[in-house]
């Protein structure tokens, strides 16, 4: 390699490696721990402050219709196949989550009372699930601390005051204080009811515990809300694919409360069933019930105006024939007087077109032909046991009439009272001690992950906007060949910004890794330079803090160790400070009063801390720093220090901040630029590179220095990282 030998720029790797992504995070691990540690202790603030949820338990099995089991056979007929018939498990769901059942409970337990104490904002039921003691300050007073307790058996508000809080203070032992929604201010005893009949208020406290001046929240919620929190907290699903048993659970704060809720619904459910099993013979009841009055009322009728016909004709008696005739007559309007009972139950079913229905009709056209054809028999009759015959047959059919009507009521009767549902409660609400929210172990999970992700995306970001350069392989790529990648030494750290003499890392730790880095660099500068001009090196940087006055300084060092006469020059005449490596006073001539002809070069060449070590410092600051540089003495300055010294390295200005490195850059036979690992951005390389171009010089190469062994770099760029992985010392 020579000195001005260039490189082509390489594309870059687009291809994301796992590796160098997890390296990445591992490389910020403490930032990732810190986020998921924050986190978990965000999780663990919202278990703690999240009110803990019972789930009460119980099944409820689906059956057929039983309610016919225990009847006779004939009684079976009468209510027909209904008991067959097996409702969908889907529509019974929705029947014990309908209102009309699930208010039936709400208003048995009256669930619109509710009651609760005020609770810190943000912490909630925090300090009371902590246990953590009454501070006894005032401003604290109302709140929760985890010994309240209140039970309210009994509110009545009028209609304006639903769903409005009613404060409820302990004002003494026993005793509280109210404020009305009007505003005004009511006092009460627990045990004793608070009645104000004037404002359609009436309150009854039975327990109220707690020190004075706590708070507690009172109040009745509209009948459609309760139904709605009710409904929500309540939940029932099959207990598999094909079976008729019912699960049902509900949620709750208390779990005493969550097992009475579940058997109030569970009950109010089996109710429901029951009326609506017996709500057919109900219906077939109050049937019969309005017509027995007029059965009776003809059987009367029927009796009067046969008496009176025999009193009239002197106790005729009817023949043999006329009895045939009018015992048949009688059966077949019987028949006819129940089909018209079984038509009126039919209706209340199944329509005109069902089977059954369809059926019945056939009955009825049938004895009513027989019927028609009887009383053609019957016209031939004489007159008087027609007459005759005529009103025995109304007597006889209004008597089975009504006698039919008190036989079915009776039945119906018997229907009602042996109806027991087609439903039937298996396992009654059981509440487990533990509760099932918050559920800790999800909560702290998601937790945890969401740190995870948060602290690596901040990982990510940081590095996103951190666009410093993170390995040589990004310089080669814009065609620079990096000469040497220098370590991270804390020793050699801030120097800058430290205080007193500072130390050099060749003579005060040889054996660190950082110092092997810059023999690598000074062998690499060695056979780099065979073929340039000038044994004249020039180090610069894009910006301050690169590194550029400690390599310069330990590269001299262990150059001299090698045998080489070195001579380091500060010609960054702004801000250079290698007199404090070397323990000189700020006023110690130097390059300054050399090109300002007021100091020869032996006045200025100083002895370095080694042998074979010459320096010269900036000496006083100048006002025109590039005016000087620019001078021919500066160039002669170089070419004189050529002839003595077989090394020379002169320490530069950045680059990007003044000219003075590309003023003096054409005087030397190396041009070098010093690059911080991820601080020094990659266009601030190029634009330090496109500034030596300007004019009519080249970069030689660069140098990474302070380069981090990082998780990120051991995975994505390896063949930095073997290369500084080991150290090798000397046995002692």
């Amino acid at each position: 390699m020579t000195a001005n030998d260039t490189r082509t720029p390489t594309a870059p790797d687009d291809e994301i490696s796992l590796l160098e992504l997890a390296g990445i995070i591992w490389g910020g691990k403490y930032l990732v721990l810190a986020a998921m540690l924050f986190a978990g202790l965000l999780g663990a603030l919202q278990v703690l402050r999240t009110t803990p949820l019972y789930q009460a338990s119980g099944l409820i099995q689906l059956e057929n219709d039983s309610s016919a089991l225990s009847l006779p056979q004939g009684m079976q007929d009468l209510i027909g196949n209904q008991g067959q018939s097996r409702v969908g498990n889907d529509t019974q769901i929705e029947i014990l989550r309908s209102r009309m059942v699930i208010g039936a409970a709400v208003r048995r337990l009256d669930l619109q009372i509710y009651a609760s104490p005020e609770r810190l904002p943000v912490l909630g039921p925090l300090p009371a699930r902590l246990r953590l003691p009454d501070p006894g300050i005032a401003a604290l007073a109302p709140y929760q601390w985890g010994a309240e307790q209140i039970t309210v058996a009994a509110l009545r508000v009028p209609p304006e005051w639903l769903g409005r809080d009613i404060p409820l203070t302990i004002s003494g032992p026993g005793r509280y204080e109210i404020a009305l929604p009007d505003g005004s201010r009511e006092s009460g005893v627990a045990g004793t009811e608070l009645s104000l009949p004037d404002k359609d208020f009436a309150l009854m406290v039975t327990q109220l515990e707690g020190a004075v001046g706590r708070r507690f929240h009172i109040g009745r919620r509209r009948f459609e809300t309760a139904v709605a929190i009710t409904q929500a907290r309540f939940t029932v699903e099959p207990v598999g694919r094909f079976s008729s048993v019912l699960r049902t659970r509900y949620i709750d704060s208390d779990p005493n409360r969550a097992e009475r809720i579940l058997d109030a619904i569970a009950q109010a459910y089996v109710e429901q069933n029951i009326q609506r099993s017996a709500a057919s013979a109900e219906n077939s009841i109050d049937f019969i019930r309005k017509q027995l009055p007029q059965a009776q009322k003809a059987v009367s009728q029927a009796e009067d105006a046969l008496n009176a016909y025999q009193q009239q004709n002197q106790s005729i008696d009817i023949t043999y024939q006329t009895k045939a005739l009018l015992e048949r007559v009688t059966g077949l309007e019987t028949q006819l007087s129940a089909l018209a009972l079984k038509e009126e139950e039919l209706k209340n079913r199944y329509t005109v077109n069902h089977p059954e229905y369809q059926a019945l009709l056939q009955d009825r056209t049938a004895l009513e032909s027989q019927l028609s054809r009887i009383r053609k028999s019957a016209s031939a009759l004489p007159e008087t046991q027609k007459e005759i015959f005529n009103l025995q047959r109304d007597l006889q059919v209004a008597q089975q009439i009504y006698v039919q009507l008190l036989s079915r009521e009776q039945e119906l009767r018997v229907i009602r009272a042996s109806t027991v549902g087609s439903v039937r409660i298996i396992d009654d609400a059981y509440a487990w001690g533990s509760p099932v929210s918050p559920r800790k172990k999800r909560i702290m999970g998601i937790a945890l992950f969401l740190g995870l992700v948060v602290g690596a995306g901040i990982v990510f970001l940081r590095r996103a906007l951190r666009r410093g350069i993170r390995g040589a392989q990004e310089i080669e790529q814009m065609g620079l060949p990096v000469f040497a990648t220098i370590p991270y030494a804390p020793d050699a750290a801030n120097l800058r910004t430290r205080k007193g003499l500072l130390p050099i890392l060749a003579l005060s730790r040889p054996d660190d890794v950082a110092v092997e880095a810059l023999r690598s660099l000074r062998t690499s500068l060695h056979f780099g330079m065979l073929d340039a001009d000038t044994s004249t090196i020039l180090l610069t940087s894009a910006a301050p803090a690169a590194g550029k006055s400690f390599t310069a300084i330990n590269l001299a060092i262990v150059a001299a160790q090698s045998g080489q006469k070195v001579c380091l020059v500060d010609a960054d005449l702004r801000r250079g400070y290698l007199r404090r490596f070397l323990g000189r006073a700020k006023e110690t001539p130097g390059l300054s009063e050399y090109l300002g002809k007021e100091k020869s070069l032996d006045e200025v060449l100083l002895d370095g801390p080694i042998d074979d070590l010459s320096v010269i410092l900036t000496g006083r600051y100048p006002p025109n720093p590039s005016e000087l540089l620019m001078r021919a003495e500066f160039q002669e300055l170089l070419d004189e220090l050529d002839r003595r010294y077989d090394l020379v390295i002169i320490d530069a200005a950045p680059a990007l901040a003044v000219t003075d490195p590309v003023v003096i850059g054409r005087y030397t036979g190396a041009r070098i630029v010093v690059a911080r690992h991820m601080e020094t951005m990659p266009p601030e390389i190029e634009a330090v590179r496109h500034a030596f171009e300007s004019a009519g010089t080249r970069l030689t190469g660069a140098i990474l220095n302070g380069y981090k062994q990082t998780a990120d770099a051991k995975y994505g760029n390896r063949y930095q990282y073997y290369n500084y992985r080991y150290s090798y010392k000397s046995g002692k």
